[in-house]
């Protein structure tokens, strides 16, 4: 690919990750703060994407605000960010030193709004205990789904990323009968092979990237995240296009055929916020699409 992309975003995260959401101050000028974004340096473990309200003075035509859904008994919000970022390892202890770097070099115009510790769990599973990215592009079929091309400088080599974090309620979802749970996704939880008796709310029915015309695929960076008391899934991915990930949510919220997804029988979303990570350009961001 000519126009080079965050590496971070093809690269597997890591054992553990820094997620972090930063809203704007008020009274911040967007201007100023996208300028501090740009003076970030690009390296390999680490991705920062930027929100809509860093733009009001540019112009994006596919980058837009989360949208907040509601569907038959269920609420995707939106809590839009200025700027995400992933910053992958396997030292939380690095991480969350590197994490305050960050922080500190995009300065006082920003608030941090989520700071979340991601990990991995046993090989690559989501706390409900089922395998998580079953279905996730590799090689270069990753590269063209996740990276943006032939749309000019400062756009080719850039990516969308949907970022959304789930609280799950594991005790609700150990009180359903086995075969009730691997029916709420899809998948045996033993084997991970699909059910070829799945219900239509089974979750690998309603986001079957396949089955959307065009196909909705996207590369997922998810992992779990928590404390005792509260825990789930950070769910991140990535696009050379959010609409891809948005007809996905829309089933999923049972707003195409009052069908809801059989994850919300046991877990919820509690944010979502879309951004564009610029590509980079001599080591750095490259935003001269956005301003």
């Amino acid at each position: 690919m000519s126009a080079p992309s965050q590496r971070a975003i093809l690269y597997p995260v890591g054992r553990h990750a820094r997620l972090l959401v930063l809203g704007l101050q008020p009274g911040a000028e967007p201007r100023a703060a996208l300028a501090r974004v740009g003076t970030l340096r690009a390296d390999d473990r680490t991705v920062v994407g930027v929100g809509r309200s860093l733009l009001a003075v540019s112009f994006l035509r596919d980058l837009r605000p989360f949208p907040s859904l509601t569907g038959p008994g269920t609420t995707f919000p939106s809590t839009q960010g200025a700027v995400f970022a992933s910053i992958g390892g396997d030292d939380p202890g690095e991480l969350l030193h590197a994490g305050r770097s960050l922080v500190a070099a995009l300065g006082d115009a920003f608030r941090v709004d989520e700071d979340v510790h991601g990990f991995q769990y046993a090989g690559g599973r989501d706390l409900s205990g089922f395998e998580d990215g079953t279905e996730n592009p590799r090689g270069d079929a990753a590269e063209r789904t996740a990276i943006v091309a032939g749309h000019g400088a400062g756009l080719d080599g850039g990516s969308f990323v949907a970022a959304q974090r789930w609280v799950h309620d594991l005790d609700r979802l150990a009180a359903l009968p086995k075969h009730e749970r691997d029916r709420s996704i899809g998948r045996s939880l033993d084997t991970n092979e699909e059910l070829p008796d799945a219900p239509p709310s089974a979750h690998v029915k309603r986001a079957a990237q396949e089955t959307f015309d065009p196909p909705a695929f996207m590369l997922r960076r998810s992992m779990p995240w928590g404390t005792v008391g509260e825990h789930g899934l950070f769910f991140v991915a990535y696009g050379a296009s959010l609409d891809p990930y948005e007809r996905v949510l829309r089933r999923m919220a049972g707003l195409d055929d009052g069908v809801v997804d059989g994850l919300l029988r046991f877990t919820r979303p509690v944010s979502g916020g879309y951004y564009f990570c610029p590509p980079v350009r001599d080591g750095a961001l490259d935003l001269r699409a956005l301003t």
